[in-house]
């Protein structure tokens, strides 16, 4: 019996003491009591226990009754973006560049397509005169059948020209056709020339004759580190030629645009390429342009945040925390 029940419980017990069932009655108490006392001690040791981990919560920043992930999240904020100005910088001044490559590249393809289709339209065309060729704004790969006689005392070489891994030359030389009287610039074909001290030898037809022809238009301006001397000892060797300026130079009214001979008795090798570079090619250069774009963004990205990272985590060094 503990010294703090009540009088009445002391009662009780005094009165059952002499009575078997009272006896098990007084142990049955006991034993109840001492669990609820247990009971008791539990209780106020899981409080004291909560109550730890609260004020270590409020230390942390955590209230109680919140999540413990909290105190995790609260230390690691969102990185900002701060990539520095001289990235940008660097990024703004590539980047518009590399795409517009890639945009070149995507219409070039589709200019060397539409030449192809043109090509290949016009190729299965009859020949037209040639005074046709004046009234018609689209004469791209146009044939023309001629009838005349060639100038051989003005003929032009257009040099670096090769075949098989050989150097050689272009023939060019006017044509003056008889049923229209309009001079027109014939291209005969390529000619190896091995050996540059040893003048190009090549054949000029003497009389009259008939010839089928298509229009050569170039789709760009050839690239020259230097300009072609104006004038100067005929033949002329030249790197690029220019049928209007020829014209000029000559004095004569003639039809601004080459013309390339098919295979006849006047001409020489004739397999030209329709077009320099494919648009597959163009199409390539293309994805590789817009490749490297798209790796100098990522490498912006990723560098502008973690160049942020690494600052914070060498700032919580220096203060101390973890």
């Amino acid at each position: 019996m503990t010294a703090d029940q009540a009088p009445g419980d002391q009662a009780y017990g005094q009165g059952c003491q002499g009575h078997p069932y009272g006896q098990r009655l007084e142990q049955t108490g006991r034993v109840f009591i001492i669990l609820d006392q247990k009971h008791q001690a539990t209780e106020q040791a899981g409080n004291r226990g909560q109550q730890h981990q609260d004020n270590r919560g409020l230390e942390h920043g955590v209230t109680p009754g919140g999540c413990g992930d909290v105190d995790k999240y609260s230390e690691a904020p969102v990185r900002p973006f701060r990539p520095g100005w001289v990235p940008t910088l660097v990024v703004l001044a590539l980047l518009p560049g590399l795409i517009a490559l890639g945009c070149w590249q995507l219409g070039r393809a589709e200019e060397k397509r539409v030449l192809l289709a043109t090509y290949a339209e016009r190729r299965v065309e009859a020949p037209i005169a040639t005074s046709q060729l004046l009234s018609k704004e689209d004469n791209a790969f146009r044939r023309v059948h001629l009838y005349g006689r060639f100038d051989a005392e003005h003929s032009v070489l257009l040099d670096n020209r090769m075949r098989d891994g050989k150097a050689g030359v272009e023939l060019l030389q006017p044509f003056h056709d008889q049923a229209s009287g309009l001079w027109l610039l014939i291209n005969r074909g390529w000619l190896p020339w091995l050996d540059r001290r040893v003048p190009v030898h090549f054949e000029t037809p003497a009389q009259a004759v008939a010839l089928d022809a298509s229009v050569y238009v170039a789709p760009g301006s050839t690239f020259q580190l230097h300009p072609d001397p104006i004038g100067g000892q005929w033949p002329h060797l030249l790197t690029a030629i220019d049928a209007a300026q020829l014209w000029q130079q000559l004095d004569r009214e003639g039809f601004a645009q080459e013309l390339r001979l098919e295979a006849g008795p006047a001409s020489y090798r004739l397999d030209w390429p329709v077009v320099a570079m494919s648009p597959e090619k163009h199409v390539g250069y293309a994805v590789q342009w817009f490749a490297l774009a798209t790796a100098l963004v990522l490498l912006y990205l990723y560098f502008g945040w973690h160049q942020n990272k690494e600052k914070r985590h060498g700032h919580r060094h220096s203060t101390g925390r973890a």
